[in-house]
């Protein structure tokens, strides 16, 4: 499975983003995907999970309320749609497929990852 993900940019502190995961494989729409970011000197953390059929979706505590995870299998997209940004949330974001259906959070479980988008945002 093929990701790929957009949507990255510059924004000022309150503003919004709309990031795009895109994969290439029909399979991408039996597994469940995630949303993860990395910052500088920082480990690769979870920000948000979606089920395959996008009816379970689970997120990391900072982002709840401001960050929405949604899916399309019609067109094999994934979307976070980000909202309310911080100066935190700066960070390289990364889509990844799991191997199982359901929501999950555990990194272990992410076998396909895509390249990487730039989020930052300025305060």
């Amino acid at each position: 499975v093929q990701l790929q993900a957009s949507g990255g940019g510059l924004v000022q502190a309150g503003g919004s983003l709309r990031l795009s995961c895109a994969s290439s494989r029909r399979t991408f729409t039996n597994n469940g995907v995630g949303w993860f970011r990395q910052a500088p000197g920082k480990e690769r953390e979870f920000v948000a999970g979606i089920s395959w059929n996008g009816g379970s979706t689970t997120y990391e505590d900072s982002v709840k309320g401001r960050f929405t995870i949604s899916r399309d299998n019609g067109k094999n997209m994934v979307y976070l749609q980000m909202n309310s940004l911080k100066s935190e949330d700066t960070a390289v974001y990364y889509c990844a497929a799991a191997r199982t259906a359901a929501v999950t959070n555990r990194k272990e479980l992410y076998n396909y990852w895509g390249q990487g988008t730039q989020v930052t945002v300025s305060s």
